[in-house]
């Protein structure tokens, strides 16, 4: 199935319950993307679906209004998994916001936060898991739960996950799961494993695409320097001093990307970043900075590239290319979101123009090359010379300080529990207090 042209005006052409089209009216969600309008009717009935779509198409609703009004009517529990922590929080925020008027308790289930208060807030009973591969994969390797009760399952972002290395728990996980249950599947590409997935663990799976892979935001200008490695902090230099709003610069490289971060703070703006040696609390308290406009300048690696929902960035830079091609897409589509218009400027160095000729075969469209600018002059410190060391005091000092932002938001051990109304305790059942959603 692919898109479709005719969007309807409205939610409740979808066979959406009302109380759940009264809060969609509340938060003033009014005409449904493509992937929910293609997706929406077919997941309330119980199909099976893999859905071809980018991040930022509104997959999270795609799939969580289904899963919640089935759960409501059906009981059982969804679990959700995503690849990344930034992701499973930003999830956990977007079902939170229909799912709370309705009593809905989610739990997020990531490293870097207490397992100890996860498995209570297990105990105290979900209706939906929202979990990391690897950190599901602990609790039930120490029983603090069991998959029986799951109706709906969701692998979200499963070429991004499968690029980590989650296929051997993801199948584990799937195998775990009652057979009869409804499963959908969400990739911005679909590489042979993914297919295999689907063919092997989905019952007759409808396939919906909403934007072919590789395809790039037509919001997104796009831009391209050949630059030699040692003028490439000059460059960034230049283009941060004539361009206005929130950057977020990608790194190939976790070491990488701390000392841009520094480097760019050493130019007076300010910068955090976001990489698989940050903990939880300072990831989040550098994409909440970043979202609330503490930090001007984002620097991120690709681990983050699909965890990053922010609706005004302005601008993307490539500081380096990526490993994986098709995350240049993934980057790019952090700007020119939610019909706004922004701009990716990439950094290529000679040797890489290969790389370039086949991301320009993967967006099917020629990238402009520009002339380098009259550059400032080198200063004292570059990424290059910068020792990572010097970063450790500076940074976790802004941590801190972004930290005391949160007060109040984040709940312990990823309980984000929803309003008490509405909820009947049960018998428990596989290690679990079973809750109903109210009634649909």
């Amino acid at each position: 199935m692919t898109q479709d042209t005719t969007v309807p005006v409205i939610f409740a052409d979808l066979n959406i319950a009302q109380k759940l089209l009264d809060v969609l009216a509340h938060l003033k969600f009014t005409t449904p993307t493509p992937i929910q309008h293609q997706c929406i009717p077919h997941a309330i009935e119980g199909k099976d679906i893999v859905g071809i779509a980018q991040t930022g198409t509104g997959k999270t609703l795609a799939f969580g209004i289904p899963m919640i009004q089935r759960i409501a009517r059906q009981r059982g529990q969804g679990l959700i998994l995503l690849p990344t922590r930034e992701l499973a929080l930003q999830v956990d925020d977007a079902l939170q916001k229909i799912g709370r008027p309705l009593g809905l308790k989610t739990i997020v289930l990531i490293g870097g936060a207490s397992s100890y208060q996860q498995k209570q807030a297990l105990k105290r009973g979900v209706h939906v898991i929202i979990s990391t591969p690897g950190r599901l994969i602990d609790h039930l390797n120490q029983r603090n739960l069991n998959l029986i009760q799951v109706k709906t399952l969701v692998l979200d972002e499963a070429d991004r996950m499968l690029d980590i290395g989650f296929m051997p728990q993801i199948k584990k996980i799937l195998e775990q799961a009652p057979v009869d249950r409804q499963t959908m599947l969400f990739s911005a590409t679909m590489p042979t494993q993914i297919a295999g997935l689907a063919a092997r663990y989905m019952r007759s799976p409808l396939r919906i695409e909403v934007a072919p892979a590789g395809t790039a935001s037509a919001n997104v200008e796009q831009e391209i320097f050949f630059v030699n490695k040692d003028f490439k902090a000059q460059l960034l230099d230049k283009i941060l001093s004539e361009n206005q709003g929130k950057v977020l610069v990608f790194s190939r490289t976790k070491h990488g990307a701390k000392k841009i971060a520094m480097y760019i703070r050493s130019m007076g703006h300010t910068a955090a970043e976001i990489h698989s040696n940050r903990s939880l609390p300072q990831r989040k308290a550098a994409l909440e900075g970043f979202k609330l406009g503490r930090f001007r300048v984002l620097v991120a690696t690709d681990i983050a590239a699909r965890g990053i929902d922010v609706f005004d960035i302005a601008l993307v830079i490539n500081y380096d290319l990526p490993d994986n091609l098709e995350d240049y897409v993934h980057r790019i589509g952090r700007t020119g979101r939610a019909g706004k218009f922004g701009k990716a400027i990439s950094f290529a160095m000679q040797g890489e123009k290969y790389n370039v000729k086949q991301i320009e075969r993967l967006i099917k469209k020629t990238i402009p090359v520009l002339d380098l600018p009259h550059l400032p002059p080198r200063r004292e410190k570059t990424p290059e010379t910068l020792q990572v060391s010097e970063d450790k005091n500076r940074f976790s000092h802004q941590s801190r300080q972004g930290r005391l932002g949160f007060g109040g938001h984040g709940r312990k051990g990823g309980d984000r529990r929803g309003s008490q109304g509405g909820f009947g305790s049960n018998r428990k059942s596989g290690g679990f207090r079973s809750h109903r959603i109210h009634t649909m």
